[in-house]
């Protein structure tokens, strides 16, 4: 069986454009694309605090230390500059897989520079999996 598990997050980016007039995509500083682990062309998912819309699309990079967090398309509807966002990365994983799992966690001031960065690892019945004993 397969799961499907985050694997990163940008937690509370701000949104500084929306582009109607393009194909569709989210465009992403790239330093924030290396930190949560999104390649270009992954799918990730958006979500805004102020109106709960979700949207799925693919990810490309902007220059690195830009902070651009862009949407394009048809989410320029959705989504408007000054929103807040989280960008899930997602992917499949075997079971074999998700011990060694390791999320990570990007967080990101207000120009949408990384202030920290946590790595998670998966706990079930309050044991640490994927650690060395």
């Amino acid at each position: 069986m397969q799961r499907l598990m985050c694997k990163g997050k940008i937690h509370r980016a701000v949104v500084t454009e929306a582009e109607l007039d393009y194909v569709g995509s989210i465009t992403i500083d790239s330093l924030l694309m290396e930190a949560a682990n999104i390649h270009p062309y992954e799918m990730v998912q958006i979500t805004s605090l102020r109106n709960a819309t979700r949207w799925k699309t693919y990810a490309l990079q902007a220059p690195a230390g830009s902070g651009k967090i862009c949407l394009n398309g048809p989410p320029a509807h959705l989504f408007q500059p000054g929103d807040v966002v989280i960008i899930l990365s997602m992917g499949l994983f075997g079971e074999d897989e998700i011990a060694g799992l390791k999320p990570q966690v990007v967080f990101v001031d207000e120009n949408n520079q990384i202030t920290s960065i946590v790595e998670h690892s998966l706990i079930r019945n309050g044991v640490q999996e994927g650690k060395d004993e």
